[in-house]
């Protein structure tokens, strides 16, 4: 499971507006700060506006800058306000499957609680958070190691 592209880049240009609080900022200036290109910058701020997540103004010292505080923007708010809903898979989006079991899945309706398991996660996560240090972990555990462990009954 991966964040789309413009949703990763989403997370960075916000993180970018909010090191920058007060300051309306070009998309020509987050391009350069963060090495996103400028018309995929243009874009997601004006994705991220439409959101709620960003303000825009036009003329000479027009711009985008937060329309929330750090602590108020989740990172959750900010995938949703490009990629839409977070769901893990197609029959929980709502969109129009060609799952080839959906009329007699016994998993779809477990989905539900795992999506929100995800949202809750990623909504945990406010863009104040992410500009603090980045807390260095010891990675992943690797599958032999979970699948040796008892499970308990």
């Amino acid at each position: 499971m991966r964040l789309t592209n413009l949703a990763d880049y989403a997370v960075v240009v916000m993180t970018a507006a909010a090191r920058e609080p007060g300051v309306r900022l070009s998309a020509a200036r987050v391009a350069d700060v963060t090495g996103i290109p400028a018309p995929t910058v243009a874009k997601l701020m004006g994705t991220l506006a439409r959101g709620g997540l960003l303000t825009a103004s036009r003329g000479v010292a027009g711009g985008f800058s937060l329309a929330l505080r750090p602590a108020a923007i989740s990172v959750a708010a900010i995938v949703e306000a490009v990629d839409g809903p977070i769901a893990l898979t197609n029959c929980q989006a709502g969109e129009t499957s060609n799952c080839a079991i959906e009329g007699h899945c016994g998993v779809r309706g477990h989905w539900g609680p795992i999506n929100r398991a995800v949202r809750d996660a990623l909504a945990a996560v406010t863009l104040a958070d992410l500009l603090q240090p980045a807390v260095q972990t010891a990675g992943p555990v690797p599958a032999a190691v979970c699948a040796t462990e008892k499970v308990e009954a």
